[in-house]
């Protein structure tokens, strides 16, 4: 067996978390930071398959956490992109470069304030990656986490945790715009408030729960809220932190079970939706998580955050084409949304569908036209494109 097969061998048992695999070719001499046609490594491979064990063991046999594979990303930026908090945590251990970024600009706290995943951002803040830094969009984590977000229970924390980190709620976006005018604009109140400094939480369960969350004491927050929900069974936002740490103790079907719970006291409560969604998505169940999105969507066919949260998981998944439909579904409802036409300009991309991907990419400029992300890509699809021909 030469070395080649023997390094590719080790990407591949990563991402099939085959441990005594792992261990035997690494005893043969494999290369720990050897890299595919992709620029992935074998810790790329058990990151993005969130293999914990693997991850652990590639660590300690001294693979790189800031290796770029061909699309700039790295293993602790894909951590921190799929909301690995695990992973995450143990990369900071072994030299992640916390002003690293992907091609898009961003920190591994960008894309986790974007997506929802509350757990990275608290660790990224933690370890101290920097929470104004823009990325190519003109987009903050705060800037993303409202305009990207729904200004519900999960997302007011996240805004909450970056504004107490000192995310500056005045600085602009590309349009001119700054998360408080965003905030208000959206009608995202309680942000707003958040980001003024005007708010405050009554309920004392909350405070105490929200505190316990953010500790890790998991058992203690369970334990308070199963009293505060004997006093008050129809108080939702019981429901969502008991769920949270539920969720956060790999207990899925009982935190599934919260989040449903909730919506037999309002069906109407959209943001439980998204929650399910996202619980489905760890047990690795797409299309029942697919289907809970579209359930919100159902509720708010003008709203366009469970769409986009719905094409981004499709993006996630590799079904591009679907993930097509949903980005022509948003640009219907705002046409002038550069991100939206970028994204769909990705998928197409990956599609190999270069002509329209150019096509896409031109509606984002015709929005931006400075922006340099955007120019690069449609070099770059122009060049794919020859290449095709």
């Amino acid at each position: 067996m030469d070395n080649e097969t023997n390094h590719l061998q080790l990407i591949t048992a990563s991402e099939q978390w085959d441990i005594a695999a792992i261990q035997q070719l690494l005893d043969a001499g494999a290369s720990v930071d050897f890299k595919d046609n992709g620029g992935r490594t074998a810790l790329m491979a058990a990151t993005q398959k969130n293999n914990i064990d693997v991850v652990k063991l590639l660590l300690e046999a001294g693979s790189d956490v800031n290796a770029s594979d061909i699309t700039q990303l790295t293993p602790f930026i894909c951590a921190g992109a799929n909301g690995f908090h695990e992973i995450l945590s143990q990369m900071l251990h072994y030299g992640a470069d916390l002003g690293k970024v992907n091609r898009f600009g961003g920190t591994a706290l960008l894309p986790s304030s974007e997506k929802g995943y509350l757990k990275t951002v608290q660790r990224c803040l933690e370890a101290g990656i920097p929470v104004n830094h823009a990325n190519n969009l003109g987009w903050s984590a705060l800037l993303e986490s409202v305009i990207l977000g729904n200004g519900g229970r999960l997302y007011s924390l996240i805004i909450e945790l970056l504004f107490k980190a000192g995310a500056d709620p005045h600085l602009k976006d590309r349009d001119g715009k700054s998360s408080l005018l965003h905030a208000k604009e959206l009608g995202q109140d309680k942000v707003y408030a958040i980001l003024s400094g005007t708010y405050s939480e009554e309920d004392n369960f909350i405070q105490e729960a929200k505190s316990l969350y953010l500790q890790d004491r998991y058992d203690e927050a369970i334990t308070m809220l199963n009293e505060a929900m004997d006093k008050n069974p129809e108080n939702r936002d019981y429901y969502f932190y008991k769920g949270y740490c539920l969720q956060e103790q790999k207990n899925y079907h009982e935190a599934l079970a919260e989040f449903q719970k909730a919506l037999t006291y309002d069906s109407n409560d959209h943001d439980f939706y998204f929650y399910t969604a996202n619980c489905l998505r760890l047990m690795k169940k797409a299309d029942e998580a697919l289907a809970e999105y579209d359930k919100a969507v159902e509720l708010n066919p003008s709203e366009t955050f469970y769409r986009y949260h719905k094409s981004n998981y499709l993006r996630e998944l590799g079904r591009h084409e679907e993930a097509v439909v949903e980005m022509d579904r948003l640009l219907a409802l705002q046409p002038n949304r550069y991100d939206f036409s970028f994204h769909k300009a990705n998928s197409l991309r990956s599609l190999g569908k270069h002509e329209e991907a150019i096509e896409a990419i031109e509606n984002a400029i015709a929005n931006d036209p400075e922006n340099p992300l955007y120019q690069l890509h449609k070099e770059q699809s122009h060049e794919m494109l020859a290449l095709q021909k």
